[in-house]
């Protein structure tokens, strides 16, 4: 019965020796080995040594996403980069007085305005960009219209109404025209009495060369006719001219011819 007993005695025992070994030794990994006992190898073939932190532990202690670097968004542009010396120079700017900026925009726009002044004057004085006959259609029609009134009063006679033609020379030629107007009618005045001259003057064409200011070139196409009835029968003479007329605008709107350009042939 005692011997019984202490065989039962001893086995309770024994149970709760091997229950408190089990419950102090680690428990065996899954190719069992215990973990901590040995270092694991490396995909690399380099040696870890154990932390003694179980694999959930060594996964709550990977750094989180909210810890992560956060990298740009995807579609927006980086920051333009500022170079260096434009950064200098910008620093300098604004550390310039206003007054003296304001001084140097001023001294800046002067120029600027005077060089465009300069340029203007260079285009103006250009002979092409002061002929109006080539920009003021108006004024030239206006010219034209009136040195061919003028050349078919001044060069046309009468034998028999002389006055007309003195009064167009006194009113429409001034300078030297006058002079010259009067030596190429000379003999017509000289033989009209006599002959019972007529003569008449019509322009067929004209071209304003130029328009400057007050003064004015025209060349002039005209068809001259004499007759003379002194005879049993009258005889007429047909013949062209080509001239060309300096005129100039009086203090009115009247331009008078100046002078008379017959290219070295008699009229």
């Amino acid at each position: 019965m005692s011997t019984t007993r202490h065989l039962v005695n001893r086995q309770r025992r024994l149970a709760h020796a091997g229950a408190a070994r089990a419950a102090v030794e680690p428990a065996p990994d899954r190719v069992g080995r215990t973990a901590g006992s040995r270092k694991e190898s490396l995909p690399d073939g380099s040696d870890e040594k154990p932390t003694g932190k179980s694999r959930g532990e060594q996964a709550s202690s990977k750094p989180s996403e909210e810890d992560a670097p956060k990298s740009p968004a995807r579609g927006r542009l980086p920051a333009p980069r500022i170079p260096a010396g434009a950064t200098a120079a910008l620093r300098r700017l604004a550390s310039v007085p206003a007054p003296v900026v304001l001084c140097v925009l001023i001294v800046l726009l002067g120029a600027f305005a005077g060089l465009a002044a300069t340029r203007a004057d260079t285009l103006r004085s250009d002979p092409a960009a002061r002929n109006a006959a080539l920009t003021d259609p108006a004024r030239t029609s206006d010219v034209k219209g009136q040195t061919a009134k003028a050349v078919a009063a001044l060069f046309s006679y009468n034998y028999a109404d002389t006055a007309a033609a003195d009064k167009a020379a006194a009113t429409l030629l001034t300078g030297k025209a006058v002079q010259q107007h009067r030596d190429m009618l000379a003999a017509v005045r000289a033989q009209g009495k006599d002959q019972k001259l007529v003569l008449t003057t019509s322009v067929t064409e004209s071209g304003v060369e130029m328009i400057d200011g007050s003064r004015a070139r025209v060349l002039v196409y005209a068809d001259q006719s004499s007759t003379r009835t002194a005879g049993k029968k009258p005889e007429t003479t047909y013949a062209a001219a080509m001239f060309a007329v300096d005129v100039v605008r009086g203090s009115g709107a009247t331009w008078k011819i100046s002078a008379i350009d017959t290219f070295g042939q008699g009229a």
